[in-house]
């Protein structure tokens, strides 16, 4: 369910058996959404499945910053124009 943090289907439904019945109390104790995609992947896949097995998935997860950061020009796709910039010398925007 989780290819991240290797999380899967059986672990998911015996920690919802065990009374993790809400989306943060199920990531805290499995570890899905904990990964490099921050749940992008699977939030959507354990949220649905804990429904289906009576559970609450309406209050969205605490969100955590990735393990290693990364600049928010790699993350808009400006980190070539950033370099070119200041390999020419000229300053940041």
């Amino acid at each position: 369910m989780c290819r991240c943090e290797d999380v899967t289907l059986h672990e998911l439904e015996d920690a919802i058996r065990r009374g993790h019945d809400d989306i943060e109390s199920l990531k805290r104790y499995t570890g899905f959404a904990t990964g490099w995609c921050q749940g992008k992947g699977c939030v959507a896949l354990c949220a649905r499945l804990l429904v289906e097995r009576g559970g609450d998935a309406t209050r969205p997860i605490t969100p955590r910053p990735p393990l290693h950061p990364v600049p928010l020009a790699h993350l808009a796709g400006l980190a070539e124009i950033a370099e070119d910039d200041a390999r020419a010398g000229r300053p940041p925007v």
